[in-house]
């Protein structure tokens, strides 16, 4: 077959393959950084590091003759809970006894209200309450979704929070992307995650947490801290930020497929990708957890169809995480060092990747993916070491890792350490410890 008939996994996403153009050679790199307090303090400090990080990394994303319009650009922190708590109409319950999320929606009034008729449906069969909705204080334009803020909680229960009220929301974020569709796409796979124009003809969450929040959107960097106000307000703290420029890999641009995602952003690309939603959709049958209630056929498939490979890894990685296992075991079963011929390594360690090596195959391709679940953040690399990532620590406790050098002006003279990220290595922060967790710790700790 030749390539302009064949029909590839890319084609809802990138114009047909014709001439001289191919499609399955969309590929390019993105830029990664996160900036953390080593204690855990937050302060709107951090989050301005964070937005002036991401400027500098602007060469990095997609900017053609139209400087106004880029591939995509976002932040991933820690729910600013004083300014929400200050700004709603509603009392909130304590920090982190709700979850909160930025919801893509529709401009057309009557699909908009159809939408939020659905999600007062889905939440009240999940056993959740929807406390309240905000209107976000955007910069905005028409050639974006309707952006509206949810606070939600369970029913009934004063007690979960954190991970435990994750899990509960989970399934109300999952069923409504894929169950809230415009009457005349209920064919099509979800929208919002193929191409720019589908985008708003479903309803999508870049992020539903109680414990972090995603702001982005198909922005260049400069314009993120302009759009979403928020996060230019000295109310809005965090410990940690996670932001990312992206230049679009192997789907066009869309406001979905910004990164940062739930738990990661990523530079790079993940060329086994194909391989790793066939074996996810193969073994769907066979995933079992208590932690998650109801029947788990809801939320199959696991990775969105149209979706990018960054957007399939994350949404492996969230079920893995909900479904009991801890964020550094998850990112090293999808990313596992190469063991198989390693001649040094412990017999123990090797027995703990042979294990894994039957539940999961891994990620591979030229990446560096740096993570957070809102307490632990840190970053791998691909298990070639193609993309190269550096970090610094400096002795007022700040950690910044970054996908190049120069990121941040930091004067050399409070720099206590810096290094870089290594093929098969775990750079992590614990931020309820206070301190950096080294790659031996980590994996001795995971084989026992």
């Amino acid at each position: 077959m030749s390539v302009d008939n064949q029909k590839t996994f890319k084609d809802a996403d990138l114009p047909r393959s014709q001439g001289l153009y191919d499609s399955r050679f969309e590929h390019d790199s993105c830029g990664v950084n996160f900036v953390c307090n080593l204690q855990g303090i937050a302060s709107h400090e951090v989050v301005e590091m964070g937005i002036g990080a991401l400027c500098t990394l602007q060469h990095r994303g997609a900017i053609g003759a139209e400087k106004n319009t880029g591939d995509g650009a976002g932040i991933l922190m820690q729910i600013p809970d004083k300014l929400y708590r200050e700004v709603v109409e509603f009392e909130l319950p304590k920090k982190q006894f709700y979850a909160t999320g930025i919801a893509f929606l529709s401009h057309d009034q009557k699909r908009f209200k159809q939408e939020m008729n659905r999600l007062e449906q889905i939440a009240e069969e999940e056993d959740l309450e929807i406390i309240g909705w905000r209107d976000l204080p955007i910069d905005a334009s028409e050639s974006m979704p309707l952006m509206r803020q949810v606070f939600i909680r369970p029913k009934g229960s004063e007690n979960i929070s954190g991970l435990e009220l994750d899990r509960k929301v989970f399934p109300f974020r999952k069923r409504a992307e894929r169950e809230i569709f415009d009457e005349d796409e209920k064919q099509s796979t979800l929208s919002g995650m193929g191409s720019g124009a589908n985008q708003k003809k479903g309803v999508y969450f870049p992020s539903l947490s109680s414990r972090t929040i995603v702001y982005k959107g198909m922005l260049t960097t400069p314009q993120l801290g302009n759009f979403f106000l928020d996060l230019t307000d000295e109310r809005t703290e965090s410990a940690m930020v996670l932001v990312h420029s992206r230049f679009s890999t192997n789907t066009f641009p869309s406001w979905p497929l910004a990164h940062p995602y739930r738990f990661i952003a990523h530079n790079g690309e993940i060329n086994t990708v194909q391989g790793n939603r066939n074996w996810m959709a193969s073994r769907e049958s066979l995933i079992e957890t208590d932690l998650i209630s109801g029947d788990l056929d809801r939320f199959f498939p696991i990775c969105t169809p149209g979706a990018s490979d960054t957007a399939s890894f994350d949404e492996v990685l969230e079920m893995l995480v909900l479904g009991g296992y801890s964020l550094p075991e998850a990112i090293l079963m999808m990313i596992p060092e190469p063991w198989e011929n390693h001649d040094g390594m412990s017999s123990e360690r090797r027995a703990y990747y042979q294990y894994y090596s039957m539940l999961m195959e891994p990620w591979d391709g030229p990446a560096s993916i740096a993570f957070t679940d809102g307490s632990l953040i840190g970053a791998v690399l691909d298990r070639n070491g193609l993309r190269p990532s550096r970090y610094w620590v400096t002795d007022d406790d700040l950690v910044v890792m970054a996908s190049e050098v120069g990121v941040l002006e930091i004067t050399p003279e409070k720099i206590i350490e810096k290094g870089r990220l290594e093929p098969g290595r775990m750079f992590l922060i614990d931020t309820n410890e206070g301190r950096i967790i080294r790659d031996q710790e980590i994996k001795e700790g995971l084989e026992q």
